[in-house]
């Protein structure tokens, strides 16, 4: 363990472990607190954008938000993921990553505390704290994946995927029942999320006395914004994370529409959302089978899209099974948008920056898509809108993602500095 801490990571993030050797079972133990850190702080990254969908209409109600304000709150933590998230190597330099993800805990607890008080005011700052945060911690995660696991990547990375998973669906189907413990109030339901924020930080703690220094050596990797590939990475990131985030802000609005209760609503988004766990695992381990990664993008984008139109028009008494088919659909397609970022890349710095451009670019352009769902639903409430706005995203992403997914590389190389 101690030999894959001294390995570096890309970019920015590289460091060296200065910890002094030490025995064995201690090693372990300082692992396993290690791996039960990043579980919790992964638990973490779903919560606050999945809590809001099933009390959204009480939201609304509450704080008299418009159908296109709704969408705004919807798009705004999902904004801060592409602005915010390039800014973490620069406060890991400044604080080191464990340090920078305390922060940050901190941070995320107080946005979704915030969202709770000041009226429409504390709602969008709350979000948008909540989001900046959630943004920092995921550019994070996976270099301290990379270093402290370096020979364990690939299922450190599926642990993780998973526990982002379990988040979002614990939020989504236990808000509503906790807001009705409450008596209706939607307040105490969001702030609960906080406290696995608390958890997450309390269990992190014992990492901020691990002692890292930069290394000797730094990597630039320059010309990705002109190569071709990268922005077909990017734009095939930012589209199926846009179908998403639509599934994440307004699937139980949706089917209230239909005549679904909140817990109802708030129950299909968390079944769909659990399904993504073994998905998130049991597709990349298909498409290693494949020559590229076309074949899985082509696979669970018509799962998604399927799973989708069932949503708006499929009779009720048979939701779950559309709800099963499109969260197994969004599991694999975004593990597999996340295998691209290796995939394409020749090394670990070129891998790291294309991360950081498909994150940032393709979070911005994924935040449109709940938006565009506020500003149809303040015209009106019929399915086929939506449903026009769905093939078009899904289509646009399976051109982009055939493109993307062949097997080559971009033409950049990482220039030590």
């Amino acid at each position: 363990m101690e030999e894959n801490r001294s390995k570096p990571i890309a970019d920015e993030l590289l460091i060296d472990d200065e910890t002094p050797a030490a025995s064995l079972t201690g090693g372990r133990a300082r692992t396993l607190l290690l791996l039960l850190g990043l579980v919790l702080v992964g638990l973490n990254l779903r919560p606050a954008l999945s809590s809001l969908a099933p009390v959204l209409s009480m939201v609304s109600r509450d704080v008299g938000l418009s159908p296109a304000l709704a969408g705004l709150l919807t798009t705004l933590p999902v904004a801060c993921l592409g602005i915010f998230g390039p800014l973490a190597p620069r406060l890991a330099r400044r604080l080191g990553s464990e340090k920078t993800i305390a922060v940050v805990l901190l941070a995320l607890a107080a946005g979704i505390l915030l969202r709770t008080q000041l009226g429409q005011f504390g709602l969008f700052a709350g979000s948008a704290l909540a989001g900046a945060a959630i943004g920092v911690i995921g550019v994070l995660l996976p270099g301290i994946v990379k270093r402290d696991f370096a020979s364990r990547a690939g299922l450190m990375t599926g642990v993780y995927t998973m526990a982002l998973c379990l988040g979002a669906a614990l939020a989504a189907g236990l808000t509503v029942p906790t807001a009705e413990a409450f008596g209706h109030d939607w307040r105490p339901a969001l702030a609960l999320w906080a406290l696995p924020a608390v958890l997450a930080l309390a269990v992190w703690w014992p990492q901020l006395a691990t002692r890292h220094a930069a290394a000797q050596g730094r990597w630039r990797v320059e010309g990705l914004l002109r190569d071709p590939l990268a922005w077909q990475v990017t734009l095939f990131m930012g589209l199926q994370s846009s179908l998403a985030y639509i599934v994440f802000g307004w699937l139980p609005s949706i089917l209230m529409d239909r005549g679904l209760t909140p817990m109802q609503g708030g129950l299909m988004l968390s079944l769909s959302t659990m399904v993504q766990v073994p998905a998130s695992l049991l597709v990349p381990m298909l498409a290693h089978r494949c020559r590229d990664q076309r074949p899985p993008i082509a696979a669970t984008l018509l799962m998604v899209i399927a799973g989708l139109l069932g949503m708006l028009y499929a009779p009720t008494d048979g939701l779950i099974i559309w709800a099963a088919l499109l969260g197994f659909g969004q599991g694999g397609l975004f593990s597999t948008a996340l295998s691209l970022l290796a995939h394409r890349s020749a090394d670990q710095h070129v891998a790291a920056s294309l991360s950081g451009m498909a994150q940032g670019i393709g979070y911005m352009l994924a935040s449109m898509g709940p938006f565009a769902v506020g500003l149809i639903r303040g015209h009106s409430h019929a399915a086929w809108p939506l449903a026009i706005l769905f093939c078009l995203i899904a289509a646009t992403a399976f051109c982009i993602g055939m493109l993307a997914g062949r097997k080559r590389l971009v033409g950049v190389q990482a220039q030590p500095v």
